[in-house]
Protein backbone atom coordinates (compact mmCIF):
# COMPACT_ATOMS: atom_id res chain seq x y z
CA UNK A 1 0.00 0.00 0.00
CA UNK A 2 1.28 3.45 -0.86
CA UNK A 3 0.26 6.99 0.00
CA UNK A 4 0.47 9.65 -2.70
CA UNK A 5 0.87 13.29 -1.69
CA UNK A 6 0.51 15.96 -4.37
CA UNK A 7 2.87 18.92 -4.49
CA UNK A 8 1.42 21.77 -6.52
CA UNK A 9 2.09 25.47 -6.87
CA UNK A 10 1.40 28.16 -9.41
CA UNK A 11 5.10 28.57 -10.25
CA UNK A 12 6.00 24.96 -11.06
CA UNK A 13 4.59 21.81 -12.64
CA UNK A 14 2.78 19.65 -10.09
CA UNK A 15 4.27 16.31 -9.06
CA UNK A 16 3.64 13.55 -6.56
CA UNK A 17 5.47 12.17 -3.56
CA UNK A 18 4.82 8.46 -3.21
CA UNK A 19 5.39 6.99 0.26
CA UNK A 20 5.28 3.24 0.82
CA UNK A 21 7.24 0.03 0.86
CA UNK A 22 8.92 -1.77 -2.03
CA UNK A 23 9.24 1.39 -4.10
CA UNK A 24 12.89 0.79 -5.02
CA UNK A 25 11.83 -2.36 -6.86
CA UNK A 26 9.02 -0.41 -8.54
CA UNK A 27 11.20 2.56 -9.49
CA UNK A 28 11.40 1.49 -13.13
CA UNK A 29 7.64 1.63 -13.65
CA UNK A 30 7.40 4.96 -11.85
CA UNK A 31 10.17 6.50 -13.98
CA UNK A 32 8.97 4.94 -17.23
CA UNK A 33 5.54 6.52 -16.70
CA UNK A 34 7.26 9.91 -17.12
CA UNK A 35 8.48 8.85 -20.60
CA UNK A 36 12.18 9.77 -20.57
CA UNK A 37 14.45 8.68 -23.42
CA UNK A 38 16.99 7.43 -20.86
CA UNK A 39 17.36 7.29 -17.10
CA UNK A 40 20.75 7.80 -15.49
CA UNK A 41 21.33 7.07 -11.79
CA UNK A 42 23.42 9.35 -9.59
CA UNK A 43 24.24 7.85 -6.21
CA UNK A 44 26.96 7.67 -3.59
CA UNK A 45 29.29 4.73 -3.16
CA UNK A 46 27.59 3.44 -0.01
CA UNK A 47 23.99 3.60 -1.28
CA UNK A 48 24.92 2.28 -4.72
CA UNK A 49 26.43 -0.83 -3.13
CA UNK A 50 23.17 -1.52 -1.26
CA UNK A 51 20.42 -0.35 -3.61
CA UNK A 52 22.02 0.51 -6.95
CA UNK A 53 21.46 -2.84 -8.66
CA UNK A 54 17.84 -3.03 -7.49
CA UNK A 55 17.00 0.31 -9.07
CA UNK A 56 19.11 -0.29 -12.18
CA UNK A 57 17.42 -3.65 -12.80
CA UNK A 58 13.99 -2.10 -12.26
CA UNK A 59 14.73 0.58 -14.85
CA UNK A 60 16.15 -1.96 -17.30
CA UNK A 61 13.06 -4.14 -16.92
CA UNK A 62 11.03 -1.23 -18.28
CA UNK A 63 13.28 -0.95 -21.33
CA UNK A 64 15.09 2.15 -20.12
CA UNK A 65 18.75 2.41 -21.06
CA UNK A 66 20.53 3.41 -17.91
CA UNK A 67 23.90 3.96 -16.29
CA UNK A 68 25.25 4.82 -12.86
CA UNK A 69 27.72 7.37 -11.57
CA UNK A 70 28.76 7.48 -7.93
CA UNK A 71 30.36 10.08 -5.69
CA UNK A 72 31.98 9.54 -2.29
CA UNK A 73 29.49 9.36 0.57
CA UNK A 74 29.30 12.44 2.79
CA UNK A 75 28.71 16.18 2.75
CA UNK A 76 32.09 16.85 1.11
CA UNK A 77 30.63 15.61 -2.20
CA UNK A 78 28.42 18.71 -2.40
CA UNK A 79 31.29 20.49 -4.13
CA UNK A 80 32.20 22.10 -7.45
CA UNK A 81 34.58 19.20 -8.08
CA UNK A 82 31.91 16.52 -7.76
CA UNK A 83 29.31 18.62 -9.60
CA UNK A 84 31.72 18.90 -12.54
CA UNK A 85 32.42 15.17 -12.41
CA UNK A 86 28.71 14.30 -12.54
CA UNK A 87 28.02 16.74 -15.39
CA UNK A 88 30.99 15.43 -17.36
CA UNK A 89 29.71 11.87 -16.98
CA UNK A 90 26.24 12.86 -18.19
CA UNK A 91 27.83 14.45 -21.25
CA UNK A 92 30.10 11.47 -21.84
CA UNK A 93 27.11 9.12 -21.70
CA UNK A 94 25.36 11.13 -24.40
CA UNK A 95 22.27 12.09 -22.45
CA UNK A 96 19.89 14.46 -24.22
CA UNK A 97 17.27 16.97 -23.13
CA UNK A 98 14.63 14.23 -22.79
CA UNK A 99 16.84 12.11 -20.55
CA UNK A 100 16.21 11.90 -16.82
CA UNK A 101 18.46 11.85 -13.76
CA UNK A 102 17.51 9.49 -10.93
CA UNK A 103 18.89 10.74 -7.62
CA UNK A 104 19.34 7.63 -5.47
CA UNK A 105 20.55 8.41 -1.97
CA UNK A 106 20.33 10.88 0.85
CA UNK A 107 20.20 14.64 0.87
CA UNK A 108 23.75 15.07 -0.44
CA UNK A 109 23.00 13.02 -3.55
CA UNK A 110 19.61 14.67 -4.03
CA UNK A 111 21.07 18.16 -3.80
CA UNK A 112 24.03 17.38 -6.07
CA UNK A 113 22.12 15.36 -8.67
CA UNK A 114 19.27 17.87 -8.68
CA UNK A 115 21.66 20.75 -9.33
CA UNK A 116 23.36 18.76 -12.09
CA UNK A 117 19.95 18.14 -13.67
CA UNK A 118 19.11 21.84 -13.38
CA UNK A 119 22.32 22.80 -15.19
CA UNK A 120 22.59 20.03 -17.80
CA UNK A 121 21.48 21.45 -21.17
CA UNK A 122 19.78 24.26 -19.21
CA UNK A 123 17.66 21.80 -17.28
CA UNK A 124 16.46 18.21 -17.60
CA UNK A 125 13.98 16.25 -15.50
CA UNK A 126 14.95 14.26 -12.44
CA UNK A 127 13.33 11.91 -9.97
CA UNK A 128 14.21 11.82 -6.29
CA UNK A 129 14.59 8.38 -4.72
CA UNK A 130 15.58 9.34 -1.16
CA UNK A 131 17.05 6.54 0.94
CA UNK A 132 17.50 8.41 4.24
CA UNK A 133 14.82 9.67 6.58
CA UNK A 134 16.18 13.20 6.42
CA UNK A 135 15.93 13.22 2.63
CA UNK A 136 12.48 11.64 2.58
CA UNK A 137 10.93 14.24 4.89
CA UNK A 138 12.90 17.30 3.82
CA UNK A 139 15.44 17.70 1.05
CA UNK A 140 13.75 15.55 -1.62
CA UNK A 141 10.59 17.68 -1.58
CA UNK A 142 10.50 21.29 -2.73
CA UNK A 143 13.09 21.65 -5.46
CA UNK A 144 16.02 23.07 -3.52
CA UNK A 145 19.29 21.88 -5.06
CA UNK A 146 22.73 23.09 -4.07
CA UNK A 147 26.38 22.54 -3.30
CA UNK A 148 28.46 23.92 -0.43
CA UNK A 149 31.49 26.20 -0.47
CA UNK A 150 34.08 26.87 2.23
CA UNK A 151 32.12 30.07 2.95
CA UNK A 152 28.91 28.28 3.81
CA UNK A 153 26.36 25.57 3.18
CA UNK A 154 24.04 25.48 0.14
CA UNK A 155 25.19 28.88 -1.15
CA UNK A 156 25.42 27.77 -4.79
CA UNK A 157 22.23 26.24 -6.14
CA UNK A 158 18.96 26.46 -8.01
CA UNK A 159 15.28 25.76 -7.53
CA UNK A 160 14.57 22.73 -9.70
CA UNK A 161 11.52 20.67 -8.81
CA UNK A 162 11.62 16.88 -9.29
CA UNK A 163 9.10 15.12 -11.51
CA UNK A 164 8.39 12.55 -8.80
CA UNK A 165 9.63 11.50 -5.36
CA UNK A 166 9.70 7.84 -4.31
CA UNK A 167 10.09 7.45 -0.53
CA UNK A 168 10.57 3.77 0.26
CA UNK A 169 10.18 3.11 3.99
CA UNK A 170 11.98 -0.23 3.60
CA UNK A 171 15.15 1.61 2.57
CA UNK A 172 15.33 3.15 6.05
CA UNK A 173 15.97 -0.28 7.59
CA UNK A 174 19.54 -0.16 6.25
CA UNK A 175 20.37 3.09 8.05
CA UNK A 176 22.55 3.38 11.15
CA UNK A 177 20.52 4.64 14.11
CA UNK A 178 22.43 7.92 14.11
CA UNK A 179 21.14 8.65 10.61
CA UNK A 180 17.59 7.76 11.64
CA UNK A 181 17.78 10.17 14.58
CA UNK A 182 19.31 12.80 12.30
CA UNK A 183 16.29 12.56 10.01
CA UNK A 184 13.97 12.56 13.01
CA UNK A 185 15.21 16.08 13.76
CA UNK A 186 13.56 17.34 10.57
CA UNK A 187 10.38 15.45 11.46
CA UNK A 188 10.32 17.16 14.86
CA UNK A 189 10.96 20.49 13.12
CA UNK A 190 7.76 20.15 11.11
CA UNK A 191 5.77 19.72 14.29
CA UNK A 192 7.52 22.66 15.93
CA UNK A 193 6.66 24.86 12.95
CA UNK A 194 2.93 24.31 12.58
CA UNK A 195 1.54 21.16 14.19
CA UNK A 196 1.83 20.97 17.97
CA UNK A 197 -0.31 17.81 18.12
CA UNK A 198 2.05 16.08 15.69
CA UNK A 199 5.04 17.17 17.77
CA UNK A 200 3.45 15.72 20.90
CA UNK A 201 2.64 12.45 19.07
CA UNK A 202 6.28 12.21 18.01
CA UNK A 203 7.32 12.41 21.65
CA UNK A 204 4.79 9.80 22.80
CA UNK A 205 3.23 7.04 20.64
CA UNK A 206 5.34 7.99 17.65
CA UNK A 207 8.63 7.97 19.54
CA UNK A 208 9.39 4.44 18.31
CA UNK A 209 10.07 5.97 14.91
CA UNK A 210 13.28 7.51 16.23
CA UNK A 211 14.39 3.94 16.97
CA UNK A 212 13.51 2.68 13.49
CA UNK A 213 9.96 1.32 13.92
CA UNK A 214 8.64 1.17 10.32
CA UNK A 215 4.97 1.90 11.11
CA UNK A 216 5.83 5.01 13.13
CA UNK A 217 8.34 6.05 10.48
CA UNK A 218 5.77 5.73 7.70
CA UNK A 219 3.24 7.89 9.55
CA UNK A 220 5.93 10.45 10.40
CA UNK A 221 7.13 10.62 6.77
CA UNK A 222 3.60 11.03 5.42
CA UNK A 223 2.69 13.86 7.82
CA UNK A 224 6.03 15.62 7.32
CA UNK A 225 5.65 15.52 3.54
CA UNK A 226 2.07 16.80 3.80
CA UNK A 227 3.28 19.77 5.83
CA UNK A 228 6.19 20.54 3.51
CA UNK A 229 4.10 20.07 0.36
CA UNK A 230 1.54 22.59 1.57
CA UNK A 231 4.19 25.17 2.43
CA UNK A 232 6.16 24.68 -0.81
CA UNK A 233 2.96 24.94 -2.84
CA UNK A 234 2.27 28.33 -1.29
CA UNK A 235 5.80 29.67 -1.57
CA UNK A 236 8.31 27.93 -3.84
CA UNK A 237 11.23 30.34 -3.50
CA UNK A 238 11.08 31.43 0.14
CA UNK A 239 9.45 34.78 -0.46
CA UNK A 240 7.26 34.21 2.56
CA UNK A 241 6.01 31.21 4.52
CA UNK A 242 8.53 28.68 3.18
CA UNK A 243 11.23 30.43 5.18
CA UNK A 244 9.65 28.89 8.28
CA UNK A 245 11.10 25.54 7.19
CA UNK A 246 14.48 27.03 8.12
CA UNK A 247 13.68 26.80 11.84
CA UNK A 248 16.93 25.84 13.53
CA UNK A 249 18.93 26.10 10.34
CA UNK A 250 20.63 29.48 10.82
CA UNK A 251 22.13 28.37 14.13
CA UNK A 252 22.62 24.85 12.77
CA UNK A 253 24.37 25.83 9.54
CA UNK A 254 26.73 28.10 11.48
CA UNK A 255 27.65 25.22 13.78
CA UNK A 256 28.17 22.89 10.82
CA UNK A 257 30.37 25.41 9.02
CA UNK A 258 32.52 25.92 12.11
CA UNK A 259 33.01 22.16 12.21
CA UNK A 260 33.91 22.14 8.49
CA UNK A 261 30.83 19.99 7.78
CA UNK A 262 32.58 17.04 9.40
CA UNK A 263 31.29 14.02 11.30
CA UNK A 264 31.25 15.72 14.70
CA UNK A 265 27.72 16.95 14.03
CA UNK A 266 25.38 15.62 11.34
CA UNK A 267 23.05 18.02 9.56
CA UNK A 268 20.05 16.70 11.45
CA UNK A 269 21.84 16.97 14.78
CA UNK A 270 22.78 20.55 13.94
CA UNK A 271 19.15 21.35 13.07
CA UNK A 272 17.92 19.76 16.30
CA UNK A 273 20.37 21.81 18.34
CA UNK A 274 19.49 24.90 16.30
CA UNK A 275 15.76 24.41 16.96
CA UNK A 276 16.35 24.14 20.69
CA UNK A 277 18.50 27.28 20.59
CA UNK A 278 15.89 29.19 18.56
CA UNK A 279 13.23 28.38 21.14
CA UNK A 280 15.50 29.32 24.06
CA UNK A 281 16.46 32.58 22.35
CA UNK A 282 12.77 33.30 21.75
CA UNK A 283 12.04 32.70 25.43
CA UNK A 284 14.95 34.89 26.48
CA UNK A 285 13.60 37.69 24.30
CA UNK A 286 10.12 37.33 25.78
CA UNK A 287 8.60 36.04 22.53
CA UNK A 288 7.44 32.73 23.97
CA UNK A 289 6.94 31.23 27.40
CA UNK A 290 9.91 29.49 28.99
CA UNK A 291 7.68 26.42 29.33
CA UNK A 292 7.33 26.24 25.52
CA UNK A 293 11.11 26.32 25.08
CA UNK A 294 11.38 23.56 27.69
CA UNK A 295 8.67 21.55 25.88
CA UNK A 296 10.55 21.85 22.59
CA UNK A 297 13.88 20.92 24.17
CA UNK A 298 12.39 17.93 25.98
CA UNK A 299 10.90 16.53 22.77
CA UNK A 300 14.19 16.92 20.92
CA UNK A 301 16.29 15.43 23.71
CA UNK A 302 13.91 12.47 24.10
CA UNK A 303 14.86 11.41 20.58
CA UNK A 304 18.53 11.27 21.56
CA UNK A 305 19.40 14.50 19.76
CA UNK A 306 21.62 17.34 21.02
CA UNK A 307 19.99 20.43 22.52
CA UNK A 308 22.96 22.26 24.06
CA UNK A 309 26.37 23.41 22.81
CA UNK A 310 27.87 21.36 25.63
CA UNK A 311 26.53 18.23 23.85
CA UNK A 312 29.08 18.85 21.08
CA UNK A 313 32.76 18.11 21.59
CA UNK A 314 33.96 21.48 20.35
CA UNK A 315 34.46 24.96 21.73
CA UNK A 316 32.58 27.48 19.60
CA UNK A 317 33.48 31.17 19.42
CA UNK A 318 30.47 33.48 19.57
CA UNK A 319 31.97 35.97 17.10
CA UNK A 320 32.75 33.22 14.60
CA UNK A 321 29.19 31.91 14.80
CA UNK A 322 27.77 35.42 14.35
CA UNK A 323 29.96 35.90 11.27
CA UNK A 324 28.67 32.62 9.84
CA UNK A 325 25.07 33.62 10.54
CA UNK A 326 25.59 37.04 8.92
CA UNK A 327 26.81 35.26 5.78
CA UNK A 328 23.84 32.91 5.68
CA UNK A 329 21.81 33.15 2.47
CA UNK A 330 18.73 34.12 4.52
CA UNK A 331 20.45 37.23 5.89
CA UNK A 332 19.50 40.50 4.23
CA UNK A 333 21.44 43.73 4.19
CA UNK A 334 23.86 42.43 6.79
CA UNK A 335 21.04 41.88 9.32
CA UNK A 336 20.49 38.48 10.91
CA UNK A 337 17.36 36.55 9.98
CA UNK A 338 16.06 33.95 12.40
CA UNK A 339 12.96 31.80 12.62
CA UNK A 340 11.68 32.43 16.14
CA UNK A 341 8.84 31.01 18.18
CA UNK A 342 5.66 32.11 19.93
CA UNK A 343 4.89 28.53 20.95
CA UNK A 344 5.34 24.94 19.80
CA UNK A 345 3.54 24.88 16.45
CA UNK A 346 3.69 28.67 16.02
CA UNK A 347 6.87 30.20 14.58
CA UNK A 348 7.62 33.31 12.55
CA UNK A 349 10.41 35.00 10.60
CA UNK A 350 12.31 37.93 12.11
CA UNK A 351 14.51 39.66 9.53
CA UNK A 352 15.91 42.27 11.87
CA UNK A 353 17.55 40.33 14.69
CA UNK A 354 20.05 42.24 16.81
CA UNK A 355 23.44 40.58 16.35
CA UNK A 356 24.65 41.78 19.74
CA UNK A 357 21.66 40.18 21.45
CA UNK A 358 22.43 36.92 19.67
CA UNK A 359 26.10 37.22 20.62
CA UNK A 360 25.17 37.63 24.29
CA UNK A 361 22.83 34.65 24.02
CA UNK A 362 25.57 32.49 22.47
CA UNK A 363 27.94 33.35 25.30
CA UNK A 364 25.22 32.46 27.79
CA UNK A 365 24.79 29.18 25.89
CA UNK A 366 28.46 28.36 26.40
CA UNK A 367 30.24 29.83 23.39
CA UNK A 368 33.54 31.53 24.05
Amino acid sequence: MTTTIPVAGGAFAPYEVVVGRGLLKAAGAEVAALKPTRAFIVSDETVAAIHGETVRASLAAEGLATGLVTVPAGEASKSFEQLEAVLDRLLAEGLDRKSMVVALGGGVVGDLAGLAAALFMRGIDFVQVPTTLLAQVDSSVGGKTAIDTPRGKNLIGAFHQPRRVLADIEALATLPMRQVRSGWAEVLKHGLICDAAFFDWLGNEGAAGAQGDPDALERAVIRSVEIKAQIVGEDEKEAGRRALLNLGHTFGHALEAELAFGETLTHGEAVALGCAMAFRYSAQQGLCAASEAERAEAGIRAAGLPTRLSDVEHTFAADALIARMAGDKKAEGGRLTLILARAVGDVFTDKNVDAEAVRAFLIEEGAA
